[in-house]
């Protein structure tokens, strides 16, 4: 008996240290339950210990995680019936929250707050809106609105969640309407396309007259710089010929001058040279160089009795 007494202690000590033993994975938190009560501590990751048989133990992640909501039905301000198939909300606890959030939420918070709220949302969407406001017109604005509803009602109750991305598929119409959209669709694209196609036509128009344009003002300022070269060139040219001018002028008057001044003081010193003795001698000279001389029997008197007359008149006078 005693024997079995021990065996029964040592598979129950054994057992009982397997059960305590447990752990918490990478990015997430480890939160207890005692007798059905939330602990008030929380572990880190790695292997841990807790009562066995009495102690619940939960894994709650604190990185980034996606929840996907599928299958939305939701009906529109007209009547139509359309289902979001899948709504993917990336989101992350916050770890200074996790007990908080657990004791106040439960172990599921994101039911309430991510799957029950996507819904509600979803459905408030679609009654206040027209099929076409919903499946078209304001369809990309939903995953922003979606985003900042979550997040309001999150901080709004301390949740600690945080809300990081919204991913919202288009949703399904009956096909007959899905026709005609895709026929709506493919006549819009078309006309985009004429569109474009007249814009570009009209661009490139535009930019052949701006060319042109271009052109001739590049014409125009060349020529414009042509005429000012030589508007500029005639008068350095004229500027030039007035100063020729102007140094042929001053050499003519300084020649002119000179010859005046030259002229002027000859006529002075022939004034004083011209004494009765100095005009007697040129006189003298003058008859001696008009000198003739005759060979002959008769010479005639008449010239000798001239000269000799001219001179007795010359010193007489």
């Amino acid at each position: 008996m005693l024997a079995v007494a021990v065996v029964f202690v040592f598979v129950v000590t054994t057992v009982s240290i397997l059960t305590s033993i447990h752990h918490i994975e990478e990015g997430h938190v480890g939160v207890y339950w005692r007798g059905g009560a939330l602990l008030n501590k929380t572990t880190e990751p790695g292997y841990r210990l807790k009562m066995p048989f009495i102690d619940r133990v939960a894994n709650i992640q604190i990185t980034m995680q996606t929840d996907s909501v599928t299958n939305i039905p939701c009906g529109t301000s007209g009547g139509v019936t359309v289902y979001f198939e899948k709504i993917e909300v990336v989101n992350r606890l916050k770890k200074q929250n996790v007990h908080n959030t657990i004791l106040n939420y439960g172990e599921n918070y994101d039911k309430l707050w991510i799957y029950e709220k996507i819904h509600h949302e979803i459905n408030q969407f679609c009654s206040k809106h027209s099929l076409q406001q919903v499946y078209i017109d304001l369809f990309d604005e939903l995953d922003e609105s979606l985003m900042q509803s979550l997040q309001e009602g999150c901080d709004k109750y301390d949740t600690g969640i945080e809300i990081i991305t919204v991913r919202v598929t288009k949703p399904k119409i009956p096909e007959l309407l899905r026709q005609n959209y895709e026929k709506v669709e493919a006549e819009k694209t078309r006309l985009m396309v004429a569109v474009q196609t007249q814009t570009v036509v009209e661009k490139e128009a535009e930019t052949e007259r701006k060319r042109a344009t271009i052109e001739a003002e590049k014409l125009a300022q060349v020529s414009k710089i042509q005429i000012q070269q030589q508007v500029y060139e005639k008068d350095a040219k004229k500027k030039m010929s007035e100063i020729e001018d102007t140094m042929h002028l001053a050499r003519e008057k300084s020649r002119s001058d000179a010859e005046y001044y030259k002229r002027t003081r000859e006529a002075e010193a022939n004034a004083k040279m011209l004494t009765p003795q100095y005009l007697k001698m040129m006189l003298i000279k003058s008859l001696m160089n008009n000198s003739k001389i005759y060979y002959g029997d008769s010479i005639p008197k008449m010239l000798i009795n001239l000269e000799a007359n001219e001179l007795k008149d010359y010193f007489q006078a």
